[in-house]
């Protein structure tokens, strides 16, 4: 049977703990250094190993600027609990790794994670093949009506057709199929997913989002039922932030102005205030954008460069529009309240060592998003989705109407054709779209290949133009790296003469030891 994974799991997130994990390896310095009188070879301290990586994470567009040095510690330990590197002596297993002197080396095998998968029972991979081939295709229409026409409220100008075809059709009326609630469903869901398919830049969405996870009556609700700053307004008070909690909140978004006057307030009260709604959203039973959606979320994080910022605006306009109504409501007000906290000069400090926006980053990713299973990289993900999320809410959580137009004007289509052949079975094509150039799957792999390649080409650079390393450790790490990479190495150096030029002995011109300048002659005259 062919195994399929059963819902989104850490994907994605492994598939970046390997790739870090091999970056370190082949890029980390290597050096000699003596501890208790005694020289060690080939190893690192763990301050020079927390530089290093600091500087990569940072200018990595997965994790960003907004990575901190305590994080980057924490991912060195999750290192030497993997076995991605050991101490001097050999040991690891433990997470017992702080900012300091101490010696560590790589083992001799770099451990990769599997990359996680499950078998799928066999019925449900039945529907799931269904319903991939409706992609592109929906079904026949259903002769049922629509019972609640509370789902088709956002097409509500369809009601009316063209009177001219009515009236030439007319005879036809009483066979004509109406449009039923499924129907409607199964075009929301199928046009979400062309959309965000062709914004990924996916060749296939199994790995990140099923059909049975796009909930329509979800969509249509959070684009429907809103306030007039975008806001969800939900029918079911209970799900709602609690009373306390919005007035905390708001009291911080708008501080001073809208701080409640009536309540007593002493030195540091906006602190425990900020702590109150911090341990609200930390207890809730999962993350903003829930556990389910996952590695739909960690997968946006490739767009999340300068040149895609528009394109990853979009991608998350239509996955937050997913979630269900009161997650959705929370974490626009969440992101609305710290976006506000950071632009506040008047502000009181809220941290004694860390500056407000970072406080706002750390203390709210782990609510935001984290998986259901323990991921190593959980923590700098989010951190990274956090700070772009605050940075463009007010883009973010725009209804992006022209999901409701190509809604609207599938179904329009669907109406005239059953005008136009009332006896015949309807079966109604869904537009693609394209946001840029459309290139074949063989094209698309051989743009990843070398799109690595040049990121590994890079690292090769970096090594060569090194003015730390010595001509020995630079030596080293050029035999490590042709060793891992052969054929980048090759194209590099295609042969030996290139590889000497290198390292070729440049003469120096030494200074005279006398000075052979001719002595000046003063006049003896006066």
């Amino acid at each position: 049977m062919e195994c399929r994974p059963a819902a989104p799991g850490p994907y994605r997130a492994t598939k970046l703990w390997n790739e870090i994990t091999k970056y370190f390896r082949a890029g980390m310095p290597l050096r000699k250094h003596r501890q208790h009188f005694k020289k060690h070879g080939n190893c690192f301290t763990a301050s020079e190993a927390v530089d290093w990586l600091h500087e990569v994470l940072r200018s990595n567009s997965n994790f960003g600027p907004e990575v901190t040095r305590h994080q980057t510690v924490q991912l060195l330990r999750k290192f030497l609990k993997n076995h991605v590197i050991e101490d001097i002596k050999g040991r690891w297993g433990s997470e017992n790794l702080e900012d300091n002197g101490a010696l560590y080396r790589f083992p001799s095998t770099s451990p990769v994670k599997p990359l996680p998968s499950s078998c799928l029972p066999k019925e449900n991979l039945e529907n799931f093949s269904r319903d991939k081939e409706r992609l592109f295709k929906l079904p026949h229409l259903s002769r049922r009506t629509v019972k609640n026409h509370e789902i088709l409220q956002p097409l509500e100008n369809l009601e009316k057709t063209n009177p001219d075809v009515i009236e030439e059709n007319k005879e036809d009326t009483h066979e004509r199929k109406e449009i039923s609630q499924e129907y409607v469903q199964e075009t929301w869901r199928n046009i979400i997913l062309i959309h965000l398919q062709t914004i990924l830049g996916l060749l296939s969405l199994e790995e990140v989002l099923q059909p049975a996870q796009i909930v329509p009556e979800y969509v249509i609700y959070n684009m429907t039922n809103t306030s007039k700053h975008g806001v969800v307004i939900l029918q079911n008070k209970s799900e709602d932030l609690p009373h306390w909690v919005l007035s905390a909140m708001k009291c911080l978004a708008y501080w001073p102005r809208n701080n409640d006057m009536s309540q007593p307030t002493y030195s540091g009260f906006e602190r425990d205030v900020f702590r109150t709604v911090a341990d609200y959203f930390l207890n809730l039973p999962e993350p903003l954008l829930t556990f389910e959606y996952y590695e739909l979320f960690v997968n946006i994080l490739d767009l999340l460069q300068p040149h895609l910022e528009r394109i990853a605006v979009e991608a998350l306009q239509i996955c937050c529009l997913l979630l269900p109504p009161p997650n959705r409501r929370k974490i626009q007000l969440l992101m609305r309240m710290i976006s506000r906290i950071s632009e506040n000069v008047d502000m009181p400090r809220l941290h004694d060592a860390m500056g407000t926006r970072s406080l706002m980053i750390q203390t709210f990713s782990r609510c935001v998003l984290c998986c259901s299973e323990e991921v190593d990289l959980d923590e700098l993900l989010s951190t990274r989705l956090v700070s772009f999320l605050m940075d463009h809410q007010q883009e973010i959580f725009k209804v992006p109407t022209y999901l409701q137009v190509a809604v609207r004007d599938h179904i329009e289509y669907v109406k005239m054709t059953q005008c136009k052949y009332p006896k015949e079975e309807i079966c109604a094509i869904l537009p693609t779209y394209s946001y840029c150039k459309q290139i074949t799957p063989q094209e698309f792999e051989e743009q990843k290949v070398s799109t690595s390649q040049a990121a590994v080409a890079e690292l090769l650079e970096n090594i060569i133009k090194d003015k730390n390393l010595s001509v020995k450790d630079k030596k080293r790490k050029l035999k490590q790296f042709q060793k891992e990479y052969p054929l980048i190495y090759q194209n590099r150096f295609p042969t030996t003469e290139n590889e000497a030029m290198l390292f070729e002995n440049k003469p120096t011109i030494k200074q005279p030891m006398l000075s052979l300048r001719k002595p000046r002659f003063r006049s003896l005259r006066y």
